[in-house]
C-alpha cells in the first residue's frame, strides 16, 4: 500500500497516474476555495468609512500556503518536476484570475487624493509568481526526500579506476 501512495507515478499504470493528478488539482482548487473568499477586492471597513479593509486574513493565507506546500512536496516526491507546478500552482492562479476578472471594476482610489488603487492584474501576477516559486521550492524538497536508487554495477567496465600510462608500463 505504501508503494501505491508514495511510489513514483511514472511507474504506475495510467489508470492510477491520471486520477491521482486530477485529485491533486482538485485538492489545490478546493484549498483555494476554502481558504480565500471569492471577492478579493478591498472594501470599506464600515459603511461610510474612508479606510479600506481586505477580505483576506493572515490565517487564511497561511492555511492556503501550508496546504499548497504539502501538496507540492507530495507531488514533488512522486512525479516529474513540472507536474507539481501544473497541479498545485495553476488551479489557484486560475481561480484567482477568475475572481479578479469577475469583480474587475476599476480600482478605487485610496485615501490619498490622486493616488489610484492597485490594478488587479498586478496583484494577480505577483501572487501567482509567489505561489509558483513556493511550489517549486517545495517540489525540490519533495524530490530530495525520494529514496536514492541503489547503485547498479551494470555497464561497469573496470573494477578499479584506470591507471596512468606510466603506471601501466611498470
Amino acid at each position: 500500500m505504501t508503494e501505491k501512495l508514495l511510489g513514483p507515478l511514472s511507474k504506475r499504470p495510467w489508470t492510477e497516474r491520471w486520477p491521482t493528478r486530477l485529485l491533486g488539482a482538485a485538492l489545490s482548487s478546493a484549498a483555494y476555495l476554502l481558504c480565500l473568499p471569492w471577492d478579493l477586492r478591498d472594501h470599506p471597513a464600515s459603511p461610510g468609512s474612508t479606510t479600506e479593509a481586505t477580505p483576506v486574513t493572515v490565517l487564511q493565507v497561511t492555511a492556503l500556503a501550508v496546504l499548497l506546500l504539502l501538496l507540492a512536496v507530495y507531488f514533488g516526491h512522486r512525479d516529474a518536476l513540472a507536474w507539481p507546478l501544473l497541479l498545485v500552482a495553476v488551479p489557484p492562479a486560475a481561480l484567482m484570475y477568475l475572481s479578479f476578472h469577475t469583480h474587475g471594476e476599476p480600482p478605487e482610489p485610496t485615501g490619498v487624493p490622486g493616488a489610484p488603487g492597485w490594478p488587479w492584474q498586478l496583484i494577480w501576477a505577483s501572487a501567482t509568481l509567489v505561489v509558483a516559486a513556493g511550489v517549486l521550492v517545495a517540489t525540490s524538497v519533495g524530490r530530495r526526500l525520494r529514496e536514492a536508487p541503489e547503485e547498479s554495477l551494470d555497464g561497469l567496465m573496470f573494477a578499479r579506476p584506470p591507471q596512468c600510462r606510466h603506471q601501466q608500463r611498470a
